[in-house]
């Protein structure tokens, strides 16, 4: 791992693409989420994720990958993260899931909606 990038897991969403995040060489840092992520790649508390450390702040840094839970387990089983990282079983969004959601089709019913 080059010294100017770090994983750390996600403590808590502060907003406005913001996150603080406990990196695993034992600093708490606050996280910007980069626009090339944002919206694109949604991040929950307890992900894993890949920071990029700023050379003039050190309590400050960016988020530059989100880890799903497969590749977190992995990189775990690598000896990359610590030990005690406690990772979560599933992602809390996948993209298959998309087909069990149900629409119900307005224009089978009342006709006469007044618009």
């Amino acid at each position: 791992m080059p010294k100017n990038k770090e994983y750390a897991q996600v403590t808590k969403m502060l907003g406005n693409a913001r996150l603080e995040a406990m990196c695993f060489d034992g600093v708490t840092r606050i996280c910007h989420i980069r626009g090339s992520l944002r919206k694109k790649v949604w991040i929950n508390t307890s992900d894993i994720i890949l920071i990029g450390l700023r050379d003039y702040q050190d309590n400050k840094a960016d988020v530059i990958l989100k880890y799903n839970a497969d590749e977190a387990r992995s990189l775990k089983a690598y000896g990359e993260l610590p030990e005690y990282a406690e990772l979560s079983e599933t992602d809390t969004f996948d993209a298959e899931d998309d087909d069990e959601i149900q629409f119900k089709d307005p224009a089978g019913e009342d006709e006469d909606m007044g618009i």
